[in-house]
């Protein structure tokens, strides 16, 4: 059986008060019953219920933290970034990854509430009427990373999406391409749909190029979306000469597409990504991308947040952080 609190503290000769002080690293135990505590745990193999720690101090030290999609390399990195700040701070992640599916959320939404996290990271935006009801009835500090939602009352760690896009379009435009496609991402999302969408829109009416609907394809993120909207812009009578993709993965999918159909990036196809993930370094040739500063992201969100959860500071607005252009191999000037 797996020893218990009691036999640590029969072993060593103190008190199970003593023990439990020992454990919780309070100051006031003497030197001499932290040693006796301590040879006892190890010839006991203790390991202390975080369970029955959490109930004793009324704290778990547990967040909790809903993915749409861990294979994609930006959540991939943010996470790793998250998880970072919160072991920097003792605090535990408990992850769980929706597959896009707002039923699954429902369900983890309940399982984090049964385990009392002190706090919850939404980094999604597609919450229904049922979803956001529950999230404000539980009372548990919640932050949305990467993502602003519709309800004003939450608050987000985000970027400018739609400037951030119309910077990307300008960059190209400034390249001189004017046939510049589009793969954007899901029009249900605000942040990564919509916003994305309209500076892309935008930036070309702004500088008096007229949009090509035959050049606009939806995805959803990922690689082989990428692959297959790029796929359906060749199929058209005058393909673009440039492409923004409003993701580095799908941006991949469509530098793979474009090379196996015997074009070059960037001689026949300049791309740009979105987001600044690690893939922009990892394909030949490099991807040029609009940078969302992806580590920053997931400190200043877990920093934002247990600062709530400690102090009961609720923040004002939502945290805007700079995006920035990174200029690669993906991207030349057209040939005039």
């Amino acid at each position: 059986m797996q020893p218990k609190i009691k036999d640590v503290a029969r072993l060593a000769g103190v008190s199970v008060t003593t023990v439990s002080r020992v454990l919780n690293g309070e100051k006031y135990v003497k030197d001499d019953l932290k040693h006796k505590v301590n040879l006892a745990i190890e010839e006991l193999g203790y390991a202390p219920s975080h369970i029955a720690r959490s109930l004793v101090r009324n704290k778990t030290n547990l967040i909790g933290v809903i993915v749409p999609d861990i294979t994609s390399s930006f959540y991939a990195t943010i996470l790793s970034s998250i998880e970072e700040a919160a072991s920097a701070n003792d605090y535990n992640l408990l992850v769980c990854n929706i597959s896009e599916d707002i039923d699954k959320e429902f369900k983890y939404l309940h399982v984090f509430q049964e385990m009392r996290v002190e706090g919850i990271i939404i980094m999604h935006e597609k919450i229904n009427v049922e979803i956001r009801g529950f999230i404000h009835k539980m009372k548990i500090p919640v932050i949305f990373s990467s993502v602003k939602p519709m309800d004003q009352q939450f608050v987000s760690v985000i970027v400018d999406d739609y400037q951030a896009a119309y910077d990307a379009t300008v960059y190209l435009i400034e390249l001189g391409h004017e046939a510049i496609g589009f793969i954007g991402g899901d029009m249900r999302d605000i942040t990564s749909g919509q916003n994305r969408y309209s500076g892309y829109r935008n930036a070309l009416t702004d500088r008096g190029i007229r949009i090509v609907h035959e050049h606009i394809r939806f995805g959803d993120y990922k690689v082989q979306s990428g692959y297959e909207q790029m796929k359906e812009l060749l199929r058209t009578n005058q393909p673009p000469t440039a492409v923004f993709a409003v993701s580095d993965d799908m941006a991949v999918g469509a530098m793979n597409c474009i090379r196996d159909n015997k074009l070059s990036v960037p001689e026949d196809i300049s791309i740009m990504g979105f987001d600044g993930s690690q893939l922009t370094e990892l394909t030949r040739p490099t991807l040029t991308s609009m940078e969302q500063p992806i580590h920053e992201m997931g400190k200043v969100t877990m920093r934002t947040l247990l600062n709530q959860v400690e102090s009961g500071e609720v923040p004002t607005g939502d945290i805007i952080l700079e995006h920035r252009l990174v200029a690669r191999e993906s991207c030349r000037a057209r040939d005039l």
